[in-house]
């Protein structure tokens, strides 16, 4: 049909030009009046009519003979399916109801099948990929690639084989109509837990009354929502729905959330909700175990938020905006300190470690765990690495202790590994963080079977699953605050002896992280723990001296506070040189700085902490919850305090990331005045 088509068009090219030729000539000797041929013309116009009737009949006879010869050779190549594969297998395809579609080299569609006659699509002579954009993902993919596609209201999935220039359209709105309708009535399991229940029971003068609207919100809102739900403790409800209403909560965020927590707003102890839910598995008792770890990692953030489970995937949160509520049950601190004990003694050796970029708060803690190892009579070493240690924490290890102590109390990695391979029965206690990416030696985690973790920070997608003793509490403001309640309120007899150079560091650790006790988050339980290291000798001078800055650092931080500006309404970002490697102490310092202003909700420091890495610190005054903001950037922490760490970026780059999470996500992680509180 090409050859044709091309010899149609010869012809009418040579046409044209000589039609063109016979004009330009009549028109140079009629206006030149070349020889004579004004006059001539002028005594003959019936010979000049007859010639222009003659060349419009020859142009409409040319036409003609063009249509023809354009049907002739459209005739032969459309062929039906049967002429060309056969009656059997042309009734196979229809049954299959596959269509095919051939095109030539310049994408144009010079034949069908019946498939697409029989359902009135008409793409003959045309550009398939302008018909359909989508299939310019098949040019440059492997052949067993293909795409699904919607059109007129059904579903295909379509190949292309480029040696033969052909589409094959597979007819799947049947099978695409059952997995919609699969997916939208597939399982969904979970857990709703009133988290501070018997706090509302022990000091609401009205609790029955308080409880009894929390619960008839509960069973009003899932009603609603379609998902069947019964109680199954007094303060906890199992719930099961459909994809569809897990869709429709997904859309509303969780209402429920708030609208329990706008219950308690007078209340001496407010409600709040912890919901975990799963999804996406076809057995009924994994989907417990799922929405079960979901409940226990909400409850593990600090509750008063949802988290979606679905199977193969990342966590889904919700809410989170308010601060935990501080626990003043010094009962249970004994149970967990005694708890950690009898695991200490049972063990042969314990290495404790803490974050990479271990700050003083890490290592005060790691000094206190190692304190109740050597009360147990327990032999333990600090896995210690000066060069992931921040300036700070290194000047103090160095400061407090001779090189033969540091030696007994201190292990390198290395060495750290070599022992846990050596030795049996070991006890890995990880302080101040929970993610084991993050830890100063990952290989110890694979390495030994019994971990114990103690935290402050609120539990990340990236956790240590495999541990036999985990407290994290995202109510107190130091990893080092939760380790001193341990020595002080042990049942150990006699009391558990801590030196003076360990409580030193370890209220430096509390120093840190609670702003010197300026932080929104800063528990009644920080003060207490202040004063019981006090008791055990810590020098609250040396403590503070151990977190001056030097010259240098005090010029950087001037220098990148500098840089300060604001994009939205009480939010400000500070971002330092491309140049320059900045301690992740100094861009919290930074951070910390910026909210000693007025009016200033939330800061952010970005720069590089090494050559590859980019780091954001974030803090907060309580009305806007930077923990949301850092998890969107694939960080993490509290409320008022977090961070993240990108790899491979500039800060421009980060700076930019920042900014579209802020436009995207702000308003969702402003805080009430009541949540604030």
């Amino acid at each position: 049909m090409n050859k044709q088509l091309k010899n149609i068009e010869i012809f009418t090219f040579i046409l044209i030009v000589v039609e063109v030729l016979i004009y330009t000539g009549f028109s140079v000797f009629y206006f030149g009046d070349i020889i004579g041929a004004k006059q001539f013309f002028e005594s003959n116009l019936v010979v000049v009519f007859f010639v222009l009737v003659a060349l419009t009949l020859i142009n409409i006879l040319a036409t003609l003979i063009t249509i023809y010869s354009f049907a002739k050779a459209r005739r032969k190549s459309d062929l039906k399916a049967a002429d060309l594969l056969g009656d059997d297998i042309q009734e196979a395809y229809n049954f299959g109801m596959i269509g095919l579609v051939i095109v030539d080299e310049h994408n144009t569609v010079l034949w069908v099948n019946e498939l697409f006659r029989d359902r009135k699509i008409d793409i003959l002579d045309k550009n398939i990929l302008e018909w359909q954009p989508h299939l310019n993902d098949l040019q440059d993919a492997p052949t067993e690639a293909s795409i699904k596609l919607e059109i007129e209201n059904r579903y295909y999935s379509v190949k292309f084989l480029d040696d033969a220039g052909l589409y094959i359209f597979k007819d799947i709105t049947e099978l695409e109509i059952s997995e919609q309708t699969q997916k939208r009535e597939a399982v969904v399991v979970g857990y709703v837990l009133i988290d501070n229940y018997s706090n509302i029971s022990e000091n609401a003068d009205d609790a029955n009354d308080v409880i009894s609207k929390v619960r008839n919100a509960i069973f009003e809102y899932f009603k609603d929502m379609n998902v069947a739900i019964r109680r199954s403790k007094a303060d906890t409800y199992f719930m099961v729905c459909n994809y569809e209403s897990l869709e429709k909560m997904k859309a509303d965020k969780f209402s429920i959330i708030d609208k329990i927590r706008e219950l308690g707003e007078k209340e001496p102890v407010p409600p709040t909700l912890s919901i975990g839910i799963a999804h996406d598995f076809p057995g009924i008792l994994k989907l417990s175990d799922m929405a079960s770890s979901a409940l226990e990692t909400c409850m593990a953030r600090g509750g008063d938020q949802v988290v979606v489970s679905k199977f193969g995937e990342d966590l889904l949160y919700y809410g989170g905006k308010t601060r935990a509520t501080e626990s003043r049950n010094k009962v249970k601190v004994r149970v967990v300190s005694d708890t950690l004990v009898s695991l200490i003694k049972n063990s042969g050796i314990v290495l404790i470690m803490g974050h990479t970029g271990t700050d003083m708060d890490a290592i005060g803690a790691c000094l206190g765990v190692k304190a109740i190892c050597d009360f147990c009579k327990v032999k333990s070493w600090v896995v210690y690495n000066p060069r992931a240690t921040e300036t700070k924490t290194r000047g103090a290890m160095t400061n407090s202790f001779t090189r033969e102590e540091l030696s007994e109390i201190t292990l390198s990695p290395a060495e750290a590994i070599e022992k846990a391979k050596s030795k049996s029965n070991v006890l890995l206690i990880v302080c101040d963080v929970s993610d084991p990416t993050r830890v100063i030696e990952p290989k110890l985690i694979d390495t030994i079977d019994k971990i114990a973790i103690i935290d402050h920070h609120r539990k990340s997608e990236k956790y240590i699953d495999n541990n036999i003793f985990s407290h994290i509490d995202v109510a107190s403001s130091s990893a080092s605050e939760i380790v001193t309640e341990f020595i002080h309120y042990s049942f150990s007899n006699p009391k558990i002896k801590l030196p003076a150079s360990y409580a030193t560091i370890m209220l430096s650790g509390i120093f840190l992280d609670s702003n010197y006790f300026k932080s929104r988050n800063t528990s009644t339980n920080a003060f207490e723990a202040a004063m019981v290291l006090k008791e055990y000798g810590a020098d609250n001078f040396k403590a503070d001296d151990f977190l001056k800055d030097e010259y240098e650092e005090a010029a950087l931080v001037n220098k990148i506070s500098s840089t300060m500006y604001s994009p939205f309404y009480g939010v400000v970002i500070c971002k330092a040189d491309e140049n320059d490697i900045i301690e992740p102490a100094a861009l919290s310092k930074v951070a910390n700085q910026c909210m000693q202003m007025k009016g200033i909700n939330a800061a952010f420091v970005i720069g590089k902490s090494d050559e590859r890495t980019v780091r954001i610190s974030c803090r907060s005054d309580g009305t806007i919850s930077v923990q949301i903001l850092a998890e969107k950037l694939g960080g993490g922490g509290h409320q008022q305090s977090a961070a993240t760490e990108i790899d491979n970026i500039t800060i421009d780059e980060a700076e930019e990331r920042l900014n579209e999470v802020l436009k995207e996500n702000l308003n969702d992680a402003r805080v009430s005045e009541f949540e604030a509180k």
